[in-house]
């Protein structure tokens, strides 16, 4: 197995700027991330209920699932992007759209319906104490019945509609529950067909609970995932000897490369030959929310710009260890501070 040590700055310069012209669809379930900013100096006690009544004097929101992609591709300057999924006729599903036209992603393919909710993480948190300290248990709304046919042939016609049109399409399932959420066993074998009759686009999957189940994509999955592993103990480590004999006869199965995410340790890549790509070893307290999708973008992005996939790994890794550090908020990067990142990486490397 190799391990990418090394790798010229100029021709991660050339990659980077290559993101003004990409045109990239991300294709999936789009959430919206609100954060309820609480000063615990102001709490008091309900007269009526002599419950604890928490103050909140900031509101924040932004796209998230699905929509952290947007957010990372849109950070790293991607020239033209596009949401497709659905969302409610709902306030949320106002700040999320309003969220993505903030960022230049065109969400005419976001189909409003009146029958789902606009999937919402709500994030109470103290506004003074940084990180996952600071955070209350989350409140969450999804959609817990099966997403309607119409809605699921919907989201396939926009995805013809606009393969003509981008050099990449990007699909989140973040739903757990089975064919709620946007990325349906319908659209899964979709895209599967798509892929195999437009070899020319990227075709990119990750997903919470289902990675196993897509073809002719390529997949991320994490270490524990690619080898089968369910509800790993803190701490845990796969041997690189079972990940390589997991992720190859995975390869086989898919019929695509396999990305697999080692948390600090970087990315697995399977081709063109299985190739460790090591991560950023970074200093002081990290929020790993949103790094995945992080990740994602950064190596997206790369591929189309002409990467290989080791390449493409490694800015993905490099964009990963930027957002890690942004506490209290779903990360973005800068193609400045990738290229900052990447020397920071070449110097851990000798």
């Amino acid at each position: 197995m190799k391990t990418l040590t090394t790798v010229r700055t100029e021709r991660i310069d050339e990659i980077l700027a290559g993101f003004d012209r990409l045109r990239i669809a991300v294709l999936g379930d789009f959430f919206l991330d609100k954060y309820l900013d609480i000063d615990s100096g102001l709490a008091e006690v309900s007269i009526e209920t002599g419950k604890m009544a928490h103050q909140v004097v900031g509101v924040r929101h932004s796209p998230g699932a699905a929509g952290t992609i947007v957010c990372n591709l849109a950070a790293l300057g991607v020239g033209t992007l596009h949401a497709v999924g659905f969302c409610g006729d709902d306030g949320e599903g106002f700040e999320l759209r309003k969220d993505l036209e903030a960022l230049a992603c065109s969400s005419t393919h976001l189909h409003v319906n009146a029958q789902r909710k606009t999937p919402t993480y709500l994030k109470p948190r103290d506004k003074d104490l940084p990180g996952l300290e600071g955070e209350h248990n989350r409140y969450d709304t999804k959609n817990r019945q099966p997403t309607g046919e119409a809605i699921q042939r919907t989201i396939v016609a926009s995805l013809d509609a606009i393969l003509p049109q981008v050099d990449a399409v990007v699909i989140l399932d973040q739903v757990e529950e089975p064919e709620c959420g946007a990325v349906t066993t319908l659209v899964r074998d979709a895209l599967a067909d798509r892929a195999r009759r437009w070899p020319g686009v990227v075709f990119w999957a990750d997903s919470r609970l289902r990675i196993r189940q897509f073809r002719s994509v390529i997949i991320k999955s994490n270490q524990f995932e690619a080898v089968g592993m369910e509800n790993p103990p803190p701490g845990a480590e796969v041997d690189p000897r079972d990940l390589l004999e997991a992720v190859t006869r995975r390869r086989a199965e898919t019929g695509a490369p396999i990305c697999v995410t080692r948390g600090p340790h970087g990315m697995y890549v399977t081709d063109p030959e299985p190739t460790m790509v090591p991560g950023v070893q970074v200093a002081g307290p990290t929020d790993p929310t949103g790094a995945g999708d992080s990740a994602t973008a950064g190596a997206v992005a790369a591929l189309c710009a002409g990467a290989t996939l080791p390449e493409a790994a490694l800015i993905g890794n490099l964009v990963a260890s930027v957002t890690i550090q942004q506490l209290a908020t779903t990360g973005t990067a800068s193609r400045q501070q990738v290229r900052e990142r990447l020397a920071m990486w070449l110097a851990q490397q000798q």
